[in-house]
């Protein structure tokens, strides 16, 4: 199937036309046809990693099947993290690792290296990942390890589809008693307490996450609702709950409108949804049974929730620097908070060691990700002047949010990247595969 259409990312920025294809999986290397290609799964990269404007961008979705294996899930690149989760909760198992929406392939999972709220226990999703299989842009079909063509692997778990379409992966699973978390929440009154107790949780708890109020200011700086959490165990569970403890049917509730008008979003209607927010949080700490759902996707109970910002759309401004540099958290935190940015969806999460992915983002540190509407005033010339000081501290800016870095950061940023480029001219010497992200940065 063939179209073309007009895409964007999830952040609905910059939509691009291009030839959309849908093959089956032994059908890929005759889809990879004129440039630049690359692969799409669910299209939940914020910015432009996966639309290759004025090409092909290459459809997975009809490429799902899915087998669980003693601990192993053995999937085409098209299913999703729900789709697997499905399979895989009733029989024990739980994705090693999922971000904040379960509508991401696990070829977009492993092409982004996604991380979430256990990086500082688990690592990323590509630490998981025993094999994949690639079709590479001469067509041939090459299976990949980290003990086996490492380099190609390591290019891959991160490259933002630039080596190759992915086509299906074996990944080990993490066992769990129940369908359920035992979780821990309550709000924090700033950005000092937050991190601190943040540190504090990193060997207690497998998941942690905090969403911040980015327009509170002075001894309210960064206020916060930390949530902590781990997978319930049946012992954890009522009565009720352990007559079918590892039941999970993830629900959508509502959907947004198809039309919101620019401006609804804005520092008076956050600031009232974020007291709200806040408030609503227990004082002290409260222990909790969710479902997975409402720990990890609870986001996802809204349809189409990104056309809430408008029709310019959003960008989500995901970084992360190293612990020495820790103070430049509250700085962001003050720099949005004075320039009134109205941001209801902001988030700080803890980071493990990094990967040998040579395009991984995640690195030991903090990262905070920010939601703001694309119409806001001097937008671009604020996130310019911060990347400078992410670069400063060591830091780095995630390729699959990115909608608008200039390229001249991208060394500084990602130290292998000259690693990353040799890969690619051995794998795809023409240069095939490409995207709006890849042809602006340079990558």
């Amino acid at each position: 199937m063939t179209s073309r259409v007009a895409l964007s990312g999830w952040g609905r920025t910059s939509p691009a036309l291009t030839e959309v294809v849908e093959p089956a999986g032994l059908e890929v290397g005759a889809a990879i046809a004129g440039t630049p290609v690359v692969a799409r799964g669910l299209g939940r990269g914020y910015g432009d990693c996966a639309v290759a404007g004025g090409g092909t961008t290459l459809s997975t979705r009809a490429m799902r099947s899915i087998a669980i294996r003693d601990g192993v899930l053995e999937a085409e690149a098209g299913a999703s993290l729900e789709e697997v989760m499905k399979a895989a909760i009733p029989q024990g198992w739980f994705v090693p690792v999922t971000p904040g929406t379960r509508f991401v392939s696990v070829g977009g999972a492993i092409a982004s290296d996604i991380h979430g709220k256990n990086h500082h226990r688990d690592g990323t999703f590509g630490a998981h990942v025993e094999e994949l299989e690639l079709v590479l842009a001469s067509g041939e079909r090459r299976v990949v390890s980290p003990q086996h063509d490492a380099r190609l692997f390591w290019a891959t778990v991160g490259g933002m589809g630039l080596t190759g379409v992915i086509t299906r992966a074996r990944v080990r699973m993490m066992p769990v008693e129940t369908s359920l978390m035992a979780t821990v929440s309550h709000r924090v009154r700033n950005i000092d307490d937050l991190m601190a107790a943040m540190v504090r949780a990193d060997d207690e708890y497998r998941y942690s996450v905090a969403w911040v109020d980015t327009l509170a200011t002075k001894k309210s700086l960064g206020r916060a609702v930390l949530s902590l959490g781990d997978h319930a165990r049946a012992s954890d569970l009522s009565a009720k709950q352990r007559q079918n403890p590892l039941h999970y049917e993830p629900a959508q509730r509502v959907s947004a409108p198809s039309f919101v008008p620019n401006g609804v979003l804005n520092p008076l209607t956050v600031r009232a949804f974020n007291e709200a927010w806040y408030r609503k949080a227990p004082g002290k700490p409260k222990h909790s049974i969710d479902t997975i759902s409402a720990f990890f996707h609870p986001l996802d109970g809204v349809g189409d929730w990104n056309r809430i910002y408008g029709r310019d759309g959003f960008v989500q401004y995901q970084f992360v620097v190293p612990d020495s540099a820790a103070s430049l958290i509250p700085k962001v935190l003050e720099c949005f908070a004075d320039e009134r940015v109205p941001a209801f969806l902001t988030v700080l999460k803890r980071f493990g060691e990094q990967n040998a992915g040579m395009l991984s983002f995640p690195s030991r540190g903090w990262t905070l990700a920010v939601d703001i509407p694309a119409g806001v005033d001097d937008l671009d010339d604020t996130l310019d002047e911060l990347d400078d000081d992410v670069v400063g501290a060591g830091g780095r800016i995630y390729l699959a949010k990115d909608s608008r870095m200039h390229p001249r950061h991208l060394a500084a940023m990602y130290p292998r990247l000259d690693e990353f480029r040799a890969v690619r001219r051995e794998v795809d010497p023409s240069g095939v595969f490409g995207s709006n992200l890849s042809r602006r940065l340079g990558l």
